[in-house]
């Protein structure tokens, strides 16, 4: 168990921890409503077991085999400094990104070399309470079933198809090709990102429809997205700075981003 904080051992055995009563909750939730198993196995304290009792109970109906342990056990399983008590052994399943494309996205965030796992699992929390259809990951990306990216999804790690180890060329190819817009996110971007959502506002003319299936393309904390990159989205877009920071983080950015899409797409 303690192994699987590792990526060697998640990827050796095919299976990643969700910790804590609100990612284990919604793994719990994911395996009630779907055929294919979410959750392998939960293990809770004693304590744990009763303050959250209608997650152990939920398991335990869908099958899942529950073990009540010690809180000096749980605590080796994990590293966490302060463990809450529920941790749940789930299989590192992903999704193929044709298979999201043959559901014809209409928001997708596209992750190109993103390293932290704190910042990966804030964009994909963020995706799903934007209403996205996916996250994808390129190649050189943060595992996403890094305990501190699970825990930074808050529970969305469960909630939408997530594609991982596709290269960016293929995966703007095929985006594009699916019909999204795919807009890079970069603070030199030639388009004003508030220019386009006025403009989808009020139904007029832009360079990007902010209405219209889009992948918005985000880059690496620290680089920022290459040339390469900047090339083959269809525009390179800048949130406005209207303060005086130099720049926005990537996980600020895509929050921003993403919601200025769907909004345009529910008015629309």
């Amino acid at each position: 168990m303690r192994s699987l904080t590792g990526r060697a051992a998640r990827s050796r055995h095919g299976r990643f921890l969700a910790e804590g009563p609100q990612a284990v909750r919604e793994a719990v939730a994911a395996h009630a409503a779907g055929p294919a198993p979410v959750v392998l196995e939960l293990y809770a304290t004693q304590e744990a077991a009763q303050r959250h009792a209608a997650i152990v109970t939920a398991a335990a109906e869908h099958g899942v085999r529950v073990w009540t342990v010690a809180e000096d056990v749980l605590a080796a399983m994990t590293d966490t400094v302060t463990p809450q008590g529920l941790v749940a052994v789930c299989p590192t399943a992903t999704t193929a990104l044709e298979d999201v494309l043959a559901r014809r996205p209409r928001l997708v965030a596209l992750l190109d070399r993103v390293r932290d796992p704190g910042n990966a699992g804030t964009v994909l929390r963020a995706a799903d309470a934007a209403g996205a259809d996916a996250v994808v990951l390129t190649a050189g990306s943060v595992d996403v079933f890094n305990p501190k990216c699970v825990r930074s999804t808050a529970g969305s790690l469960f909630h939408l198809p997530v594609v991982v180890g596709v290269p960016l060329d293929g995966a703007v190819r095929d985006l594009q090709r699916a019909g999204c817009a795919v807009l890079a996110a970069d603070g030199a971007g030639e388009l004003d990102l508030d220019d386009l959502a006025d403009a989808a506002a009020v139904g007029a003319g832009a360079p990007v429809d902010l209405t219209a299936p889009t992948a918005w393309l985000f880059g690496n904390e620290a680089a920022g997205l290459d040339d390469a990159g900047r090339a083959a989205a269809d525009a390179v877009v800048r949130v406005p700075l209207h303060g005086r920071a130099e720049s926005l983080n990537l996980a600020t950015a895509a929050v921003v981003c993403l919601y200025a899409s769907a909004r345009a797409q529910r008015r629309r």
